[in-house]
């Protein structure tokens, strides 16, 4: 099929689902399932291996994504229902005031995001954002927003993160040098854009504080009781950090030859610190420390963790379905089209890196495949260049920023953010969709100015 029969079919696809899930209001997990199979016959995929197709992207999506989503919702549940995101809250705006409070968890946020992933990184800082917004009674956009800014932007452009790294190896860049550029283009963007346009986007918004965790009424908690100290609170939130952190700092010791790849210790750190594992262990330590050392019975723990799950079965679902509709357009070569018709275009370098890391990523979703095959395509075009070190390291960061630009409906993270923030899907387009489209030219138009400079 020509490219340009796969794009009227891309762009067509994604049409339909708008129209079914924000017109007609069909709930979004079945518009998604039907969109895709529809899209997948479209272009040209036989009847037989429609259903492994669909499977397949719906299992890819969801297999590390339920346990992080799920013992995430759990970690986060123990740590409001036990008192301790409030024991939290209550500390942190001691310590910056309530006018510094966006700031602090945006930085918190900041710091967070270097080891952890996106979405992991929400689930672990929401209970606290939820906390801080009913105790200043404040609208919750305005502390959660630059928290989930600073973590798009430190997933996006900075290494270890799965993105620029693969995209370094993939294009025999300098992983150091992408890590200095990364580090030097991040810092103003997350300032920029996903700070000060977050707190602009924060006020466009009435968005209620979100009761997925439960309630905040402390005689309705399901784990009563004194509240924890701020020492275990800090500790709990720390235990998969320091985990995760452990996995990124092994691994990229071992693929520099340091550690070597056999070593037993190494193999452990590195299992442990994997992000749903890790993730697993908090939420045990979290049963032992919140629950059993504050005499909670257990059959009280087994109803929290019952209670966790449920709200997040629909975000799960919604997200391996998004999943699914970004693997059929992948699979299909729809994608692939976009980003060859911007590759004969001509282009500097650096602008060629963004628009097809930005096509791939609008037409199937997964940053990470964006930013790979974008590498990819312009690995020959790299290393045939003149530029300098310092040149290339920002053309793989410009593929980081085209990566994140406009999540939306094809994007498991669209649908992750609007679940726990409780967002119907066309509030959603107009915040979340825009709010990474700013943040990614941001981040472009820093990349592309260095680039001339350097």
């Amino acid at each position: 099929m020509s490219p340009t029969a796969l794009l009227l079919i891309g762009a067509g696809s994604i049409a339909v689902l708008l129209f079914l899930i924000i017109y007609l209001k069909l709930n979004a997990t079945i518009s998604l399932i039907v969109v895709s199979a529809g899209t997948a016959l479209a272009a040209g995929t036989q009847m037989s291996g429609l259903l492994d197709l669909l499977i397949d992207s719906f299992s890819g999506t969801v297999g590390k994504l339920a346990i992080i989503i799920g013992f995430g919702a759990i970690f986060g549940r123990l740590l409001e229902q036990s008192g301790g995101a409030e024991v939290l809250a209550e500390t942190m705006l001691r310590v910056f005031g309530k006018k510094r409070a966006p700031l602090a968890l945006s930085v918190a946020s900041l710091l967070f995001g270097f080891p952890i992933f996106f979405d992991a990184g929400l689930l672990v800082m929401f209970p606290i954002i939820f906390n801080v917004a009913r105790r200043l009674n404040g609208p919750v956009l305005l502390y959660a927003l630059p928290a989930a800014g600073a973590f798009q932007v430190m997933h996006g452009l900075m290494p270890p993160h799965p993105g620029p790294v693969a995209a370094a190896s993939v294009a025999g860049v300098n992983l150091g040098m992408v890590f200095l550029m990364g580090a030097v283009v991040a810092i103003p963007v997350w300032y920029l854009a996903g700070y000060r346009f977050a707190l602009f986007m924060a006020r466009r918004f009435n968005i209620e504080v979100p009761t997925i965790l439960g309630t905040q009424d402390p005689s309705e908690r399901e784990l009563p009781g004194k509240a924890p100290s701020f020492g275990a609170v800090i500790g709990l939130l720390l235990l998969p950090i320091v985990l995760i952190a452990g996995n990124t700092i092994t691994s990229t010791l071992q693929s520099s030859g340091v550690i070597a790849e056999s070593a037993l210790w190494a193999q452990i750190v590195r299992f442990l610190g994997e992000t749903p594992i890790a993730l697993v262990i908090a939420v045990l330590a979290s049963l032992l420390v919140l629950g059993y050392a504050r005499r909670v019975p257990w059959d009280n723990l087994t109803r929290i963790v019952d209670k966790g799950f449920m709200p997040v079965a629909s975000i799960i679902m919604v997200a391996g379905a998004g999943g699914m509709f970004g693997g059929v357009l992948r699979e299909t070569g729809i994608g692939d089209a976009l980003a060859t018709v911007l590759d004969s275009a001509g282009l500097p370098l650096i602008a060629s890196a963004y628009l097809i890391s930005v096509a791939l990523r609008v037409a199937q979703g997964s940053a990470t495949v964006a930013i790979t095959t974008t590498a990819g395509l312009l690995g020959p075009a790299m290393i045939a260049s003149a530029a300098s070190p310092a040149q290339l390291g920002l053309v793989i960061v410009a593929m980081g920023a085209g990566s994140f630009f406009a999540s939306h409906v094809n994007d498991s993270g669209f649908w992750l953010v609007g679940g726990l923030l409780q967002l119907d899907t066309a509030t959603n387009l107009r915040l979340w969709t825009v709010f990474t489209s700013v943040i990614s030219l941001m981040a472009f138009a820093v990349a592309a100015l260095l680039y001339v400079v350097v």
